[in-house]
């Protein structure tokens, strides 16, 4: 697989034709596509919204219900699995085996349904919240999704490891260079400006909303670090969806 293709094969519903096997090389190449392919399906979940804007200005919750949901379906609901059962093992307040033990369970619990809705409110009412023009909400969600998948590249760099042996997150921990995060994150924050200001948004607001939104994550994956002994494919999801939904609230406020 290429990079790209690995990408859309692995974070979304595209029908790409995948290996027999995983490999670690394919998943490192597949991440680094990884918050590029967030922004296209970010703009692409964000088109009821702007339908719903031009058609029908005052059902805009109804817009943004839609491309929340379309979001979702986008991506398999892979994230929001992944935060759900992160909060599941955090919230058990047990040993780390114990609360890895639990995030692998098919099962979802209080905390993982709290945080689901949770997370789902957050990026409904953020994207209800913003004015401007009928492209805006698109722009926000492009740059939103991009951004907590960039948070998935600076949780694999080279000094965290793995909680498992074995998964998605196994294969990509400490794989990125200090100058892949560089890049990956001036990337990012610059679509964030250049999309802003394309949407006659706040070109220093949208980029100071990634970057809090990016701190936050960092803290919650040295606590999940802490906590369980490394990162997991669900701890990923789960800065994903943390990701996302803090851009959307920053960016609302803006």
């Amino acid at each position: 697989m290429s990079g790209l293709t690995g990408a859309l094969g692995l974070f979304t519903v595209v029908p790409v034709r995948a290996a027999p096997e995983l490999r670690r090389s394919d998943a490192v190449a597949a991440l680094r596509w990884f918050p590029l392919v967030g922004a296209a399906v970010g703009a692409a979940a964000a088109l009821p919204a702007v339908a719903v804007l031009h058609w029908a200005p005052r059902a805009t919750s109804v817009g943004a219900v839609a491309a929340i949901a379309l979001l979702a379906l986008l991506t398999r609901g892979l994230h929001l699995d992944g935060l759900a059962d992160t909060a599941d093992g955090l919230g058990a307040r047990a040993p780390a085996t114990e609360a890895l033990e639990i995030m692998r369970r098919s099962d979802i619990g209080p905390f993982g349904v709290l945080a689901v809705v949770f997370a789902v409110l957050i990026d409904v009412s953020a994207l209800t919240s913003l004015h401007g023009g009928v492209w805006r909400p698109a722009a926000a969600l492009a740059v939103a999704a991009a951004t907590g998948r960039v948070a998935v590249v600076l949780a694999a760099h080279r000094r965290v490891p793995a909680a498992r042996t074995s998964g998605f997150g196994a294969h990509v921990a400490g794989s990125m260079s200090p100058v892949t995060l560089i890049l990956s994150t001036a990337a990012v924050l610059g679509a964030g400006a250049l999309l802003a200001w394309s949407v006659d948004a706040s070109v220093v607001g949208w980029p100071v909303a990634q970057a809090v939104a990016l701190a936050v994550t960092t803290g919650f994956r040295l606590h999940t670090t802490r906590r369980l002994g490394g990162v997991t494919g669900d701890v990923f999801g789960a800065l994903v969806e943390i990701g996302t939904a803090l851009t959307l609230a920053g960016l609302a406020v803006t």
